[in-house]
């Protein structure tokens, strides 16, 4: 093992921010990370889930400076999982990490994730 990230939050927080800065969800979130949130009953929900795993994701790596987009959660059969885009991915790959799993709750109030890099 690599590294291992935790993250939660309010989702409400989320809310209020997205609320009073309607282009953020663009910085922060991918359009396909966008769009199975639109499909969603609280859209915010599911992106606060994503934003959990995606600073989950960082601090398994140690990141310090990056982008949220090259962190992108996707939904294939099953659990939902990660995929590393353009500088994130480039310095997954040097520290060797060639796997990152995560896993993703939240409740009506909070969203959590943890990763783990191998």
């Amino acid at each position: 093992m690599k590294g291992v990230g935790i993250d939660q939050l309010e989702i409400e927080r989320l809310e209020q921010a997205l609320a009073r800065r309607p282009r953020l969800a663009e910085r922060l979130f991918t359009a396909a990370e966008r769009a199975y949130a639109a499909e969603r009953a609280r859209p915010a929900q599911h992106l606060a889930a994503r934003f959990c795993a995606k600073e989950a994701v960082a601090k398994a790596l140690g990141l310090e400076a990056w982008s949220f987009t090259d962190v992108e959660v996707v939904r294939g059969d099953g659990a939902p999982r990660i995929e590393l885009h353009g500088d994130v991915a480039r310095q997954a790959a040097e520290l060797g990490v060639t796997q990152v799993a995560i896993s993703l709750t939240h409740t009506r109030r909070d969203a959590a994730a943890v990763a783990i890099a191998t």
